[in-house]
């Protein structure tokens, strides 16, 4: 069995690859910063709970035998989806984007990096030893 495969780190994983993504578009908005008309993105917030419902391996089917019975219907979009900024200030060139606040984005998608990566790190550890390797 591999470990690795395991809900928890699988959601780590997407949490780090959302991370290198997100890295992707900020560096892209700083360097399109003075780009006339440029508008900055961003990508939608990264839950666990919708990564973790998503690796999910129970496989339900329900049968409604009464109109009054719950129809409970089960999916999940795991693309990352990049969306536009909401821009507060524009620059009479039409940009709307802050180099502060995107520098701000930037280093707090940074230190939440290295957090998820320190936690992947310390539980493949912690199995490791659990399983006496």
């Amino acid at each position: 069995m591999d470990i690795g495969n395991l809900t928890l780190f699988s959601a780590m994983k997407q949490k780090m690859q959302w991370q290198q993504a997100r890295q992707s578009l900020l560096a892209e908005n700083v360097a399109n910063a003075e780009t006339p008309g440029y508008r900055g993105r961003d990508l939608k917030k990264f839950t666990f709970s919708e990564q973790v419902n998503q690796f999910s391996t129970a496989q339900i089917t329900t049968k409604i035998t009464n109109s009054k019975h719950l129809q409970i219907s089960i999916g999940t979009n795991n693309g990352f989806g990049a969306q536009q900024m909401k821009n507060y200030e524009v620059t009479p060139e039409g940009n709307g984007v802050t180099l502060e606040d995107e520098m701000m984005k930037v280093t707090t998608n940074q230190m939440e990096f290295q957090a998820v990566t320190s936690l992947y790190t310390r539980s493949m550890k912690l199995m490791r030893t659990a399983l006496g390797r």
